[in-house]
């Protein structure tokens, strides 16, 4: 039985939210589910997004669940009116939004709601997203206390710090009443607000595509206690500076389906060195598994080794076999207590017995949220002479943030070869449009990083579509609801769109030519690139519509992996997509071969031209019509034959289905 067709596409079959095309004047935008999103002066993006967020005392976000939705949409204004309720554990909040664009250009939100319990909270109320390509752009702060400072928003990544247990905003992004920045010559958009005190952060940070600037400041307290009966209302208005003069040439732009170029530039950068981790579900590699694997051409297999805990010795030597059965070196990642030292000497005598092929060894320390060099030092005394050739890294097991708020020392740098980071697009949004948006910020978490580690080598290790822990939680963790996945695990990881977003991942981060290598999800299992042939079934709730997932299948993502594996060691060809988050891809050469992979990060046909091609290719596609053959025969999958197509002028016109990965082999080598 054909499994359904949103589940091929990402992971679960329900419906995605309507999005609405609204217009307030001069600006565009697209309604959501009670948020605003893209709003924008012609091609101009202003704020990327506008919603109302109520997050317990873990910083789990309660989902917003709207009823009595009323819509007025005119030429050129526009008002929805809902109802919205939040409820998560012991939260239930509700609360009245009102969106109103009128045509003038102004744009009123507002949100009046009352709490029915009472629960502990870290935020309630408007967080506002300034999109990140406004980098540099200059902007005017106005504060409560009727100062204002002129400025601009930072171009690398501003630190988030913590001084005296106090988190800072980004100055002088605080204290605000209202915020406006240069969008062209001569055109401002401003934003105020009302109801509370706001601030911003660089949201960049945790690859977040954003500035965000939200109520309520971190220099207070929480997670506050919110009695029942407790009413917040918030407004936010957004429009153009009076002072500010629109050009004639502005135009407006629906660009829900407008037409994606894609180009193939000159630049060349190396590709990174491609690995994976070791499967956390702790059963070793069948021998079918070996090699599906084999065929990804991965650079390393990365191991976690908790020395404070019981039973790593027994996974240093599943990942040492398993890391001689793939051909690939080992990334141990060691997560050290206090008693460091004679952990290490314990490691060391594993180390001289099982000889593990580590290429890289990882120092955490289990309450440093970035490693200080009194650990990296030790782990290097007394390992180097046991591996000789290994480097040694640091830097964090955790989010870009902490690295950036606590970067490594002089004496840190001088003790690491490698500086390290990991990454995950959902620390404050879950939707598809918002993982789709962090592809980008990936990038600049490494340009930023360059800034303060010198010439030492970087790494991101490991990636994964869901968080691994929560490192800022003050509370327990709550169990997943009965029949629903851990919190580590998205069921996007076994649907076509997270094969794009793995091919989006490694087009941004490629072309930064600044990586030595990245981890990606694990070998097999949930959190994989293939089901684990021996496992856990699926909760019922996923083996019903996804019953052929418990068999050794492997996930879209492996196809996207293998494709770009074929490559390993080229060198990525920088591709530039006029439409990013709608379509983009990336080239690939080696030995005198050129692939253009492409993917679809939209639920829509996508008419995409491609420049600078070959003047033959062949074209090879995955979509919903044969992806459940590629996941179960992935073998014969690789096999297929590819559509022969001509270029004109090294332009080629394609539609790609949703969610679609292609593939644009050059085949020109075989003309006559």
């Amino acid at each position: 039985m054909p499994l359904p067709i949103n589940v091929l596409h990402y992971g679960r079959n329900d419906a995605l939210p309507e999005q609405i095309p609204l217009r307030a004047g001069p600006l565009t935008m697209i309604y959501e589910n009670g948020d605003l999103r893209y709003i924008k002066l012609g091609q101009r993006e202003i704020v990327r997004r506008l919603y109302v967020a109520i997050r317990n005392r873990n910083w789990d976000t309660a989902t917003n669940v709207l009823s009595d939705v009323q819509m007025e949409i005119g030429a050129d204004s526009f008002t929805i009116r809902y109802l919205c309720t939040n409820t998560l554990s012991d939260i239930d909040f509700v609360w009245h939004g009102e969106l109103h664009g009128a045509a003038n250009g102004v744009i009123t939100c507002r949100m009046d709601g009352e709490a029915r319990t009472t629960f502990l909270r870290n935020r309630i109320g408007f967080c506002l997203l300034h999109p990140a390509a406004i980098a540099g752009a200059p902007a005017r702060i106005e504060h409560v206390d009727g100062t204002t400072e002129v400025n601009a928003f930072p171009i690398h990544i501003a630190p988030q710090f913590v001084i005296d247990g106090e988190i800072k905003p980004v100055a002088p992004f605080n204290e605000m009443a209202a915020v406006a920045h240069e969008v062209q010559p001569g055109v401002w958009a401003q934003v105020h607000f009302a109801g509370d005190i706001f601030e911003m952060e660089d949201q960049r940070n945790w690859t977040d595509a954003s500035y965000k600037t939200y109520g309520t400041p971190l220099r207070l307290p929480f997670p506050a206690n919110v009695p029942a009966g407790t009413k917040i209302a918030q407004t936010v208005t957004i429009g153009l500076d009076r002072y500010s003069q629109i050009p004639d040439s502005v135009q407006l732009v629906a660009d829900v389906d407008a037409n994606v170029e894609f180009a193939i530039g000159q630049a060349r950068t190396k590709l990174p060195r491609l690995g994976l981790g070791v499967a956390s579900h702790g059963q070793p590699l069948a021998p079918a598994e070996i090699a599906r694997l084999r065929a990804l051409n991965i650079a390393h297999l990365r191991v976690d080794l908790r020395l404070g805990e019981l039973g790593y010795a027994n996974a240093l030597r599943r990942a040492t076999d398993e890391a001689n059965a793939l051909g690939a070196p080992l990334q141990v990642a060691l997560h050290l207590t206090d008693n460091a030292e004679s952990e290490l000497q314990i490691l060391v005598a594993l180390v001289q017995e099982l000889l593990p092929p580590v290429s890289t060894w990882l120092v955490f320390h289990v309450n440093e949220k970035a490693t200080t060099a009194r650990w990296i030092q030790l782990a290097r005394r007394l390992l180097a002479p046991a591996t000789p050739g290994a480097r040694f890294g640091a830097g964090t097991n955790v989010y870009f943030t902490e690295l950036n708020c606590r970067r490594p020392d002089d004496h840190a740098l001088a003790a690491m070869d490698v500086v390290n980071w990991s990454v995950n697009p959902q620390v404050h949004a879950f939707d598809n449009a918002s993982l789709v948006e962090t592809l980008a910020a990936q990038a600049v978490t490494v340009t930023s990083a360059r800034q303060f580690c010198g010439d030492r080598l970087l790494t991101i290790s490991p990636i994964t579509l869901a968080p691994r822990f929560n490192p800022n939680a003050t509370g327990p963790e709550p169990e997943p609801a009965p029949g629903e996945l851990p919190p580590q695990v998205d069921p996007r990881q076994m649907s076509l769109l997270g094969a794009a977003w793995t091919l989006g991942s490694i087009k941004y981060l490629a072309e930064t030519g600044e990586l030595e290598s990245v981890t990606y999800y694990e070998t097999t299992g949930w959190r994989g690139v293939m089901e684990n042939s021996a496992g856990s079934p699926l909760p019922e709730k996923f083996t019903s519509v996804a019953p052929d997932m418990n068999g050794g299948a492997v996930f879209p993502l492996y196809h996207a992996l293998a494709q770009v594996g074929q490559f390993a060691g080229g060198d990525v060809m920088h591709g530039q997509s006029s439409q990013p988050l709608h379509v983009d891809g990336v080239a690939l050469t080696k030995d005198g071969r050129v692939r253009v992979l492409l993917a679809n990060f939209t639920a829509r046909p996508q008419s995409v031209q491609v420049s600078g091609l070959a003047p033959t290719v062949e074209l090879w596609q995955l979509d919903a019509t044969n992806v459940e053959t590629a996941m179960r025969q992935p073998e014969a999958m690789g096999t297929v034959a590819g559509q022969r197509m001509t270029s004109v002028e090294g332009r080629l016109q394609l539609v790609l289905p949703p969610f679609a990965l292609v593939r644009l082999d050059d085949a020109s080598a075989g003309d006559t």
